[in-house]
This record gives C-alpha cells, structure tokens and sequence, in this order.
C-alpha cells in the first residue's frame, strides 16, 4: 500500500478569471484536501456506494500502482488486485500488455455495479504499446475483473491517446475522447465488445491552433518551446443519456452532439455551445449542471448556458484535472499538476506529489 495524508479544509483564495462570472456563493464553498498522493494523479470516480477510486498514468515516472482505491482510512489498495498493477515501465519486456494495467489515463464508475479503467497503454504519454489500448471492467461486488475489450489500431491509432470515458444510462454504449494527435470520439459498444471513431479528424475535437494554454500568469511551455497539444479530452453526459458534451485541451470551445447520431454512424452534426477557458475535466452532475475544470486559474467553473461562472477556485488546485460526484453530491476533483511536471519543469522530480479534494458547491 501507499500512504496517503489527511488534511483537514482550509477556506478559499481565489485567483479568477476575467472572462467568467463569480458565483455569489463562491466564497462560502470550502475545498478539503480528501488525500495527499506521492505519484501523479489523473482520474477519480466515486461509485454509488461512496467507494473511492483513482489511477497514476506513467507519464514522468514509473508509478507503483495504476488504478486504487483510496480506502477511509487514507490507504491505497491496488484494484483490483495486485497483480493487474504490476506492470511497471522496467519490466515492460517481462509482462504482457493485454492483462495488465500500463498507463491508466481514467477510471470511471457506471450505474450498474462496475469500475471501467481505460487504459491507453502509452507511457509518457508517447508511443502506444501494440496490444496495450483496453478498457477493464472490474465488477465492484467481487472485485473482479469480468470483461477487457481491446482496442485495435483502426481504432486506438498510433499517436492517439484515449482519455476519458462516459456511459449510456442503460449501460450498452461507452464514448470516450481521443486527445491525441488525431482527435476523435470513439463509440463502444459495451456488450459487443466493439468500438468505432466518430467525429474523427472534426474540427470540434481538435486542437484550437490560436488558443495558448496559461498557467501562473504565463504561457505553458516545454523546454523546446511548444505547448501543450491535446485535442478532445473533457467529456460529459446529460442525464437522459441523450447529448454529449465535450472540449478539446487546448482549445476554448464547448460543443454537444446527440447522441443517437454518434451510435448510428454517419456523419454525427456538433454544435458549438460557447466560448469557455482551457478545460480538462467535464462532469454533469445529478443535478444536471455541467461542471468545468479551468487549469488557467485554478478553479471549477459552471456553465450557465452561455457562459461560466466560477464556484470554487484554490492555489491548491494546481491543473485541475478529473471530476466525480459522491451519493450526497460532494464533488471530487483530482489536481496533477501537469504544469509542474519535468514535461515543463526538467530540473522537476519524475514522482510529482499530487493530490484529491473535495468540495460542496452551494445550489
């Protein structure tokens, strides 16, 4: 197991964005530190029962473990088990890519009694292993793995990453964004086993050429000069199951599409929503607001229909990243700190601390 720390909350400091609104109760949300991580940190996902989980991809450092549950004492155990976490970077010519985890970019629980781990199988977030692009499903009464569908290279291209993944109400149909070079959303049908490339190469789930990434007041970049290129990545659901939303990285634009027209195929019609900040994580809560997690300035905004208004911003939630909601509406989001990485920071540690927290936003 790996230690994690408690903190108890601490109130808000707010550095805001100019293009957004401030919620009139955003001071009164508190942010607390839910737990402290050793290794980098992406995703969260809390399943109906309140159970916890999160994952480390291997992008700076060959981390311990892939996919955890954050138990209440503070602890980490592997999930399911110990030995679809032992893949580790230095081992990589001594363990199969198919059954185990390789870089976990995001674990997400359905309403049907499962954890689904997605795994782009491209460590540093680079080349992509041949055989490695999955999605698990881990049955969360037994703790068992009961079904791994593999993505092939017509539909995980090399030089693609898949980054994150929301499911149909009745549970037949995954659709998850592709932030890599070419992006996309990929359609899965979850019984079949089966997946396809929607909206492939679409102007809505690509880069946004004329957009900067800002972090700390400055443009975020790498030692070489570029930035950060990830094309379609924060992905969301309405509640009827019925509209997808979803924003590239980089990029500033917040589209939907039905989604009767992504399962049929064809030739799927977006529409541009709005202008938003740089976002990673989309999350529709029960509520049916669209939740968005704004790096630039450390903060979670709403969608107001046409513009964004911020709920909570922190120095702590340094890149914003993953966003779940507990049984009492608690929201989680994970803070990984891509902007302090050795990506943009070589003189950085390769194990980068991270961490969870957690907030109420006022209705």
């Amino acid at each position: 197991m790996i230690a994690t720390k408690l903190f108890a909350c601490a109130t808000l400091g707010a550095t805001l964005s100019s293009t957004s609104l401030i919620s009139a109760d955003a001071q009164a949300v508190r942010l607390t530190e839910v737990a402290h991580f050793d290794h980098q940190v992406t995703g969260v996902s809390v399943a109906p029962n309140g159970r916890v989980f999160v994952n480390f991809p291997r992008w700076t450092d060959d981390a311990p473990i892939s996919v955890a549950e954050v138990l209440p004492s503070g602890q980490l155990t592997p999930y399911p088990d110990a030995q679809w976490n032992a893949w580790r970077n230095v081992k990589a010519n001594q363990m199969t890519v198919g059954d185990h985890f390789v870089c976990v970019q995001s674990v997400v629980a359905d309403t049907h009694g499962a954890l689904w781990v997605l795994d782009p199988a491209a460590p540093g977030n680079e080349k992509i292993l041949p055989g490695g692009p999955k999605l698990v499903r881990i049955d969360l009464a037994t703790n068992r793995v009961t079904k791994v569908i593999h993505f092939d290279e017509t539909v995980a291209l090399q030089g693609t990453y898949l980054n994150d993944i929301r499911f149909s109400p009745d549970g037949r149909t995954g659709y998850i964004t592709d932030s890599g070079t070419r992006g996309a959303i990929i359609v899965v049908d979850l019984q079949a086993g089966t997946a396809f490339r929607a909206l492939d190469g679409d102007p809505s789930t690509q880069v946004e050429k004329d957009v900067t990434v800002t972090t700390d007041g400055r443009p975020l970049r790498r030692p070489d000069g570029r930035q950060p290129a990830f094309a379609a990545d924060g992905i969301a659901l309405s509640n009827d199951g019925e509209t997808l939303f979803y924003q590239a990285l980089t990029g500033r634009s917040l589209y939907s599409v039905p989604t009767a027209s992504l399962v049929r195929g064809g030739n799927p019609k977006p529409t541009r929503l709005g202008v938003t900040d740089v976002a990673d994580g989309l999350w529709m809560s029960r509520s049916g607001t669209l939740y968005i997690t704004s790096p630039t300035d450390n903060s979670v905004k709403r969608w107001m229909k046409s513009k964004l208004q911020t709920v909570v911003a922190d120095p702590r939630l340094r890149w914003p990243d993953t966003m779940s909601e507990g049984p009492d509406g608690t929201l989680y989001v994970t803070a990984s700190h891509i902007q302090d990485t050795s990506w943009f920071k070589p003189q950085a540690s390769a194990s980068l601390p991270t961490a969870l927290y957690s907030f109420k936003p006022v209705r």
